[in-house]
């Protein structure tokens, strides 16, 4: 019997068929697989964006994390009040009642016993609500500008009556509110849009960046976090540097970083809710000098995205920047959010492999 012999050009176009078949698989692998870095200066939003992505595609919070949060809302609200009450001091605000000075005592004894996680006293909740309703300690929180305090205050001190029931579990909108330092990196896989997804959350305090270039390869879009309400502070880390300043020269570090040539970048101007709310009381040129127009929310939110744009416009390779401004506790409107950067992302996505 003959033996049947091979045909070289065959076998060439079987194997090219055959790498062009593992080609198209792992293109289409990376369309389907993004890679989101979650960036920005400390308490720009970041971390509430993480928790809204667990409401909207992971089912949000069971019982056990909701009783996790417990603690964390009992000190927040504390701790606010403690902030407010030791501003006090040093920017020389009386209180209305000589008497809120035995409740100020009060408070800042639990905070030294260090057991401002607990639920609160019947005795501890009613000093709390004495002071919050206070002439004097209002005035001192409409001066918040001058010292640092978080931006969940006048949320958490105002459901005081709820928070300080026998029962209390935190609701979703307790847990978006919540602040806790972050560090390290926080890792969250989800799945959205035929998109396999992980995000990674990297602390945004200074001290907290040189960890950041471990996450920097292989990124398929950054989300880029800054707090439309902080051009009136300074950094916790630093009271000489204003913290809109720290994000313009953060922003800029990453369109220039030679890691990112190829990744979208979205931009979150945050916050937004609080930065109406502020113009009314501390003009933009607090941060912009050169700012002339009116203290509305739709020309000052033009100016500062405008500052972003213009950075955008010095990186060697141009690229949009895709921008969007949030409210990043309104769970309604970041889904919507969500989706349209989700659209963008397949496309872009697309392209890169060629499949589009």
């Amino acid at each position: 019997m003959g033996c049947a012999l091979s045909n070289p050009e065959k076998d060439r176009d079987t194997e090219i068929e055959n790498q062009l078949k593992i080609d198209r698989a792992a293109a289409v692998e990376r369309a389907e697989r993004v890679k989101l870095l979650l960036l920005g200066a400390g308490e720009s939003g970041k971390s509430t964006i993480l928790k809204q992505i667990k409401i909207i595609h992971l089912k949000g919070f069971n019982d056990d994390e909701r009783d996790m949060y417990r603690p964390v809302v009992y000190s927040n609200t504390l701790q606010s009040l403690g902030s407010i009450l030791r501003a006090m001091d040093y920017l020389e605000v009386e209180y209305g009642c000589p008497e809120r000075v035995s409740d100020a005592m009060g408070v800042f004894e639990v905070i030294a016993e260090q057991v401002d996680d607990q639920p609160f006293s019947i005795q501890l909740l009613a000093s709390m609500k004495r002071l919050w309703h206070d002439s004097g300690v209002q005035e001192c929180f409409q001066r918040s500008r001058e010292y640092q305090l978080n931006d969940s205050a006048k949320y958490f001190l105002n459901n005081l009556d709820r928070i300080g029931r026998r029962i209390y579990v935190p609701t979703d909108q307790d847990i978006l509110r919540t602040r806790v330092k972050s560090t390290g990196v926080t890792e969250t896989n989800f799945s959205m849009k035929g998109l396999n997804c992980v995000l990674l959350d990297v602390g945004g305090q200074r001290s907290e960046r040189k960890k950041w270039i471990h996450c920097f390869e292989d990124v398929t879009a950054i989300f880029f976090c800054v707090a439309l309400s902080a051009y009136d502070l300074v950094l916790r880390e630093d009271s000489s540097v204003n913290r809109m300043t720290e994000s313009l020269i953060l922003f800029r570090s990453i369109l220039n970083n030679r890691w990112f040539d190829r990744t979208a970048i979205v931009l979150f101007l945050n916050k937004k809710d609080l930065f109406e709310e502020k113009l009314r009381m501390s003009p933009l040129t607090v941060c912009f000098s050169d700012y002339s127009g009116s203290n509305t929310f739709y020309d000052a939110a033009t100016h500062v995205q405008t500052k972003f744009e213009e950075m955008e416009a010095t990186r060697q390779q141009q690229k949009k920047v895709y921008t969007h401004l949030t409210c990043a506790t309104d769970t309604d409107h970041m889904r919507y959010i969500f989706d349209s950067v989700m659209d963008i992302l397949i496309m872009n996505n697309l392209r890169a492999t060629s499949f589009a």
